[in-house]
C-alpha cells in the first residue's frame, strides 16, 4: 500500500508524509522544491508516470501558492486547477482504485462572519479562490466517473514548519528574539482578525480519516474555534514572560482579507475526527521548537 502526495514540501505534506509511515502505508512525496522527489502537478505527462509507476492506494493534492493575492493568478491556476485535472484524469485512465484528495480552503467560500460548512456557498473572492472553486467542479465531475475523489476545505492551521515570514511563526520568533534581549517592534495588521489555530498533524489525521471512509466525499476539516491574533500574540509573549503590549505596532488603515473565519466541523465530528492540540499547546509547541 502506498500514497503519492504532491505538493510534499508544506506543513501537510510533512505530516501525512509521517502519518502514512505510521500507518504502515509507503509515502511517495514530490514536490518542485525540498528534499523530495523531484516532479510538478501542473505537468501531466509527469502525473501519469507518477500515478501509472506507483498505482497508490490513496493520492493526496496539497500543491499551492499559499497566498490570495491576485499576481499569484498563474501560478495558483497551475498547481490547483491544472494540478487537479491532472491528477483526476492519470488516475482515471491508469489507476481507477486510487482514492484522491483535492484540497479546498475555507476562503473559497462566502464569508459573513459565521461558521462555514460543506453547505456554504462558494464565492470568487480572489483568484486562488477561484482556483479552489474550480478544483471542486473538476472533482465532482471525475466523481460521476467513478473516481473517488474526496474534497477538504482546510482552515487556517499551524506549525513549527510555517515559514518565517507567516504571521503566527512572525510573532513565534520575534517573541523569541526579544526574550532574549532584541528591543525590535513588531509591525502588525489588524490584530483583531479572528481565525482558527489548528495544529497542523491534526489536521492530516482528519484528512486520512476523510479518505479511509467512503460515505462522505466532501467536508470541512477545521477546529470551529477562533482566536485572534492579539490573543496569539498574547499567548506566546506571556509564555516566555514578557508583556506584549511594549513591543507591538500596528499598521494604520490596514484592510483585512476577513474579521472572522471559523468552520463548522460536524461532518468531521460525525466522522470520529476531532483536533487533540488547542491554540496554547500549539504555541508552546512553535516556541519550544529550535
Amino acid at each position: 500500500m502506498n500514497a503519492l502526495i504532491f505538493g510534499a514540501n508544506g506543513q501537510d505534506g510533512y505530516y501525512l508524509n509521517e502519518l502514512c509511515k505510521a500507518k504502515g502505508i509507503k509515502p511517495v512525496a514530490v514536490s518542485r522544491s525540498g528534499d523530495w522527489m523531484r516532479g510538478d502537478v501542473s505537468d501531466y505527462k509527469q502525473v501519469e508516470e507518477f500515478v501509472k509507476e506507483y498505482q497508490p492506494t490513496y493520492l493526496f493534492h496539497l500543491a499551492a501558492k499559499s497566498t490570495t493575492r491576485h499576481d499569484a493568478l498563474f501560478e495558483n491556476h497551475a498547481a490547483i486547477s491544472t494540478g487537479t485535472l491532472n491528477i483526476l484524469e492519470a488516475v482515471y485512465k491508469h489507476s481507477p482504485h486510487s482514492k484522491v484528495f483535492i484540497t479546498g480552503s475555507g476562503v473559497q467560500f462566502h464569508n459573513d462572519g459565521n461558521p462555514i460548512s460543506e453547505d456554504t456557498a462558494f464565492e470568487a473572492s480572489s483568484a486562488y479562490a477561484v482556483a479552489r472553486i474550480q478544483s471542486v467542479y473538476a472533482a465532482r465531475y471525475y466523481r460521476t466517473l467513478g473516481v473517488k475523489a474526496y474534497l477538504g476545505y482546510l482552515f487556517h492551521h499551524e506549525s513549527p514548519l510555517r515559514k518565517p515570514n507567516h504571521v503566527s511563526q512572525k510573532i513565534v520568533l520575534a517573541a523569541k528574539r526579544i526574550a532574549q534581549g532584541s528591543e525590535e517592534k513588531i509591525q502588525m495588521g489588524d490584530v483583531n482578525v479572528e481565525k482558527e489555530w489548528t495544529f497542523a498533524g491534526d489536521v492530516a489525521e482528519g484528512i486520512m480519516t476523510l479518505v479511509e471512509q467512503e460515505n462522505v466525499f466532501e467536508a470541512v476539516i477545521g477546529s470551529g474555534k477562533t482566536h485572534s491574533i492579539k490573543d496569539w500574540i498574547e499567548i506566546c509573549f506571556s509564555h516566555l514572560g514578557l508583556d506584549w503590549t511594549g513591543y507591538v505596532e500596528q499598521a494604520e488603515n490596514f484592510q483585512p482579507e476577513y474579521q472572522r473565519l471559523v468552520s463548522n466541523p460536524a461532518l468531521m465530528h460525525s466522522l470520529d475526527w476531532h483536533p487533540k492540540i488547542d491554540v496554547r499547546q500549539l504555541a508552546t509547541m512553535m516556541l519550544e521548537t529550535l
